[in-house]
This record gives C-alpha cells, structure tokens and sequence, in this order.
C-alpha cells in the first residue's frame, strides 16, 4: 500500500494542475485552448499530407480537459472550486498500488502539449502546469546521487543511453506503437536508457544549458564506471544535445568527453517550416495539416517554436532580437561536435525519390536538407560522414520512434 505521504503527493500533483489549468483559464482564451488541442490531435494522429485537415479535436478524457478548459474561459468570477468539479475526474489522483506506478499518459501528454506552446509563459508566470527538467526512467524522476541512482537502476551497465524527446512531447512518448527504441537498445546491446523531461516551450539555449549542468551530476553519480554514453535524440531533442555539448565545453565540464555518439532523428538543424507558418501561413496550410494548428498561433507561440525557424542553439541567437520579427537567418554557426560519431537519420513522406513530398515537405514537419544539416551556407553544413546518414522512404516525423526500419537502423550504429 502506498503510505499517507505518497497518496498525500499523489494528490497534491493533480491539485496543482488544477490550479495551473485555473490561472491558465484565467489569462487565456477559447481560440487558445483549442489551438493546444488541435496541436495534441496533430501529434496523435498522423495526417495524411494532401487530405483536408480533421476538425482538430481530440476525444475520450482528453477531448473532456479540452472541453472543461474551454468551457472554463468563458466563465467570468467562477470558482477554482468549480473548476476542480469539472475536471477532477480527468485529473484525479493515481490508483493505489506499487510505488513505481508510472504517472498517467494522458496527464503527461496534454501537460507536455500545453508546456509545448506556451511554456515559456507557464515558467515566466509560476503557473505549476510549467515542467522542471528531470532524468526519468519508466516515468518517474531519478535522483542525481549516487547511492539512490544506484537503487532505482539496479541493472545498470557502462553505457549510458539518454533519449530526449521532441516539441509538445514527453519521456513517456517513446514508446510508440508498443516499441521503444531505448528499450530495444537495451535489450539487444546492454545499454541503460535513461529519459529526459523538460519543458519544451523555453528557448533551446536555456534547457541546453540546464541539460549540460545536469548531465555533469549524472555522469559524476552514475553507479557502475562508465564506459559510452550515447545520446538519442528526436527532432527538437537533437538541437538540445547540440546546445548543450557546445556549452558544457565552454564551461569546461567533464561529460562531454564520455559522450561517444549522438544519433539524430528528424532533427531540424536549419529550421522546419512548422515555425513559419506563423509567417507564412498561406503557404503551408496547402502544404501540409501539422502546420495548420500553428497557423493560429500569430504571436502567441512559446520560445522553443520560434527556435525552430532556423535552428537557434544559443543565447546569442535571440538575445536583443524581436524573436516574431521575419529576417534572415543569423545563428552563430555551430559545427557538429569532433570527437563524437554524430548520425543522422532522415526520413520523407514521399514514396519515391526526388518527388514533390520528398523535396519540399521532408516527414512532414523538418525537410531533408535541414535533417541532415545540408546548408547553401559552407559555414552552416553540419558534416555528417556518408556512411552516417540514412533516408528512409514513406516514413512520416512521429513514425521515426517505431519505424523498423528506422530501429534496425539504430541498432546497426549503436551497436
């Protein structure tokens, strides 16, 4: 049985998101609420590129939150009380059991998706819904100490494997379809998946440089010596590695030197058009569905969507800049790291190469040029060796965490 303390803080947590969802109620608007939502629907379903977009809601407890929150907005004065009666029963407390109960995927999932967009807001307001970068495994937080990493990971091996996730997603989200690469990895070659959390609504220099100060504690903590640490990454989760082994070296910080790879998913390391259809939205909304939620958005998109119009790393990337503000692309060029076998996998919607799909949409949110760091600019090309890239065909973005040919494909390099 859990004890009064555990079931004290199984309760606090929902309680809080209550109050977060409250104070969001408060500052946002109907138009808001349902755009989050239709970003949710966007990543749990797969669109098919070329076919009218669905009408963007999502059902069963989900569609009830999104229902409640938009209900919520038009009420003015109401009670924090009434909210709670609205949405307690999606947001309640988690059933007695086990102490390693991991935390209910559709509570992660709708809080990532709102931390997502607005979490740069969420942090800046002290609203309790904004996420706190964490290690977790099966869900919950690790502790960055030896003796307590050593009794959750009591298995643990000399490679350390860290995945961190994308945009509007979490650690949870990796497994897909009933397939997790950081499992397989660790079935088949030994390795220990550890999970990133963070908040990605804030500026990818700031959670890189979080991740780089956490990652030092890990890899001082870590309970058996260390042999690798690889590092996987989907889409946004790679220009966060990025940002954070280029800063850890500035810092001169240990970690670094033990990383022996890092192997990019669909990452969009010179932009993806999904950012741009806040500028550009007569263009994409013809061109694909993922790009129609974010056509609402206008100024109100977090400062982790506007790092990704060209890829931004650092802080000098936006500091001082109009981060809305159309203009030409003037990141501080970042090479890949030497010393680390960097990979990259890139994948197209088009069945056939060369085709309409395949050059201009990529997966459907980063192109294949931008996935493999290829740039008009010589000081920008991200020099990814030939034999560490891979294109695969009919592969969609979110399909690259459960694609087999994409997990045969991580086996052959991890291994």
């Amino acid at each position: 049985m859990i004890s009064k303390d555990r079931r004290a803080a199984d309760i606090a947590t929902p309680l809080n998101d209550l109050r977060g969802a409250a104070r969001l109620a408060t500052d946002a608007t109907t138009g808001l609420a349902n755009l989050v939502e239709a970003v949710h629907e966007r990543i749990a379903r797969v669109p098919v590129i070329g076919q009218p977009a669905a009408d963007g809601r999502t059902r069963g407890i989900t569609g009830l939150v999104y229902r409640s929150i938009r209900g919520v907005t038009q009420i003015v004065g109401g009670s924090l009380d009434a909210l709670l009666a609205v949405l307690a029963p999606a947001l309640g407390p988690v059933e007695d059991g086990a102490d390693d109960v991991p935390p209910r995927r559709e509570r992660e999932a709708i809080v990532a998706a709102l931390n997502g967009v607005l979490g740069d807001y969420l942090a800046e307001s002290g609203n309790p819904l904004a996420l706190t970068m964490a290690f977790r495994s099966g869900g919950r937080p690790l502790p960055i100490e030896p003796a307590a990493l050593a009794q959750r990971l009591p298995g643990a091996t000399g490679h350390l494997l860290l995945l961190a996730h994308g945009l509007c997603m979490n650690d949870l989200q990796w497994l897909r379809d009933g397939h997790d690469h950081g499992a397989m990895l660790a079935r088949e070659h030994g390795a220990t998946p550890v999970y990133l959390h963070y908040n990605t609504g804030l500026h990818v220099s700031l959670n890189g440089r979080a991740l780089a100060g956490q990652l030092e504690q890990l890899v001082a903590a870590w309970p058996v010596p260390l042999e690798r640490v690889t590092l996987l990454c989907h889409s946004m989760g790679g220009l966060l590695a990025r940002s954070a082994v280029h800063q850890a070296r500035l810092a001169g910080m240990h970690w670094p030197s033990r990383v022996n790879q890092i192997v990019f998913l669909g990452t969009p390391h010179h932009g993806a058009p999904l950012e741009r259809a806040g500028n550009w939205i007569d263009i994409l909304l013809g061109a694909t569905p993922y790009a129609a939620p974010f056509a609402r958005l206008g100024k109100v998109r977090s400062a982790g969507i506007t790092d990704l119009r060209h890829g931004n790393l650092l802080d000098e990337d936006w500091v001082g800049r109009d981060r809305f503000a159309r203009g030409a692309d003037r990141r501080v060029p970042v090479p890949l790291p030497d010393g680390m076998r960097c990979y990259a996998v890139a994948t197209t919607t088009g069945e056939v190469p060369g085709d309409l799909k395949d050059r201009l949409l990529g997966d459907g949110l980063v192109p294949l040029d931008s996935a493999l760091g290829r740039h008009p600019d010589p000081a920008r090309v991200l020099a990814f060796a030939e034999d560490r890239q891979w294109v695969g065909q009919g592969i969609n973005h979110m399909a690259l965490l459960s694609h087999p040919d994409v997990a045969a494909q991580l086996l052959r390099w991890v291994g």
